[in-house]
């Protein structure tokens, strides 16, 4: 059964698109922990990070860091972590959330509640950067 993600990547459910090419998607996450926090996922699905192969590994690392710049511009912090936690989707994908304390990446904290216009707006903001 094709994950959530395959169904984004395959257009079957929207998304706020931040940056798409032919191996690669990111998206903001709907249930946010801080503004601007994305997902970025290999179009390939593969359930563990490390089972992708060396080269879409890579590709993944590379075009997070593309991402992850535009968000530092677009969105204030002092930082964009990186998270790979892989337990909630089954399909390889990496969090990258603007974080000024590490508390901004505690999965505890309550998830922010956007409107679809917030959602749009930062979305349209971060894209001015990629």
């Amino acid at each position: 059964m094709a994950s959530i993600f395959s169904k984004i990547i395959a257009g079957d459910i929207p998304c706020y698109k931040i940056a798409e090419n032919d191996d690669f998607i990111a998206f903001l996450d709907v249930f946010p922990l801080k503004k601007g926090h994305t997902l970025v996922v290999p179009k390939k699905e593969v359930d563990y990070i490390f089972d992708l192969d060396q080269e879409i590994y890579s590709g993944l690392m590379n075009f997070s860091k593309q991402v992850a710049v535009a968000i530092k511009q677009a969105v204030p912090c002092n930082r964009i972590s990186v998270g790979v936690f892989g337990l909630e989707v089954p399909h390889a994908h990496v969090h990258l959330i603007p974080m000024n304390t590490m508390n901004d990446v505690n999965f505890a904290n309550e998830k922010l509640k956007l409107s679809k216009e917030e959602f749009e707006q930062i979305a349209s903001e971060i894209r001015k950067y990629i």
